[in-house]
């Protein structure tokens, strides 16, 4: 008797509800919008569709590969450091006693139950210039000002407006998304490996390089793809910490879509974002194919 799994029919009628809803809200308006991309702005609101390439050029002129290539790096050290914050949590949390490990499990979720705009927020009060951060490096600096005569007074520094204050928002933002998947992977992982490198006199360095480390590299392949790709079209994070100076390529996006209404343009710049995410996602799927031993 056939089984319900290898019907055909089965199989189709449980896949329609998500392929019509992926469909209808994913596939349709990206299609649209691929469309827009090669049209040109004759109005304040008109658009004629001319399937020029013009706007997919203006992607190439210096003002906005210069942004590019700074949203690239500011994703990149902000993945970076993700990285290696997320590697000893995740190990922290799988060598924990039973007990404890949903507890930490529910602390690296806590932050997806506050809305992101919220949070970005609360860095502002952290970072401002009498923001506790502020406060803080003022006490312990008037402190030992003090024990040395006073001559110094703490001058506020400046965390707010820069890349360095979008790279900690990003940071504080995309963390849980690097620690998950490594703890996923860390869980799964046989710990007799490491017990062996070390029994055959392996330092701790060198068993976290040649064994750890290419083990979890699914877990980190996989959570590296999941914060550098946000990271790269973030736009709230770098509007309400960077401001003016600290402008990435999802600033310019939004402003084509709202104050400068040009909707092929930021269409085309959408669309290149895409298309860097794709190579991304195929660079990924060669790694894992090659982890396998397919060959191309």
């Amino acid at each position: 008797m056939e089984s319900w799994r290898d019907n055909r029919f089965v199989f189709w009628l449980l896949s329609l509800p998500g392929t019509f809803w992926i469909s209808l809200f994913f596939i349709v308006p990206l299609s649209v919008l691929w469309i827009y991309s090669f049209g040109e702005k004759t109005g304040i609101t008109d658009v004629a569709i001319t399937w020029t390439g013009q706007n997919y050029g203006r992607v190439i002129e210096p003002v906005y590969l210069q942004i590019m290539w700074k949203s690239l790096w500011v994703s990149a050290v902000s993945t970076l450091i993700c990285l290696l914050l997320a590697y000893p949590i995740a190990f922290a949390i799988c060598f924990a006693p039973d007990r404890w490990k949903p507890i930490l499990l529910l602390i690296t979720i806590l932050p997806f139950w506050i809305n992101l705009l919220i949070r970005t927020y609360a860095l502002l009060a952290v970072f401002r210039t009498n923001g506790y951060v502020n406060k803080a490096i003022g006490w312990l600096w008037n402190g030992i000002d003090w024990l040395f005569g006073g001559q110094h007074p703490f001058q506020p520094l400046e965390l707010l407006y820069n890349n360095g204050s979008v790279i900690a928002g990003l940071v504080y933002v995309y963390l849980p998304f690097m620690v998950l998947p490594l703890y996923a992977t860390v869980e799964r992982l046989d710990k007799s490996y490491l017990e062996a490198s070390l029994d055959l006199g392996a330092s701790q360095l060198r068993t976290l390089l040649s064994v750890t480390v290419p083990l979890t590299m699914p877990g980190i392949v996989s959570g590296v793809i999941l914060v550098f790709i946000p990271s790269l079209g973030a736009f709230l994070t770098p509007a309400l910490l960077g401001g003016a100076n600290a402008i990435m390529i999802g600033n310019v996006i939004e402003t084509q879509f709202k104050s400068a209404n040009d909707w092929p343009f930021g269409a085309a710049l959408s669309f290149v974002l895409i298309y860097a995410t794709f190579g991304i996602l195929a660079l990924r799927w060669a790694i894992t194919a090659r982890s396998k031993g397919v060959e191309f």
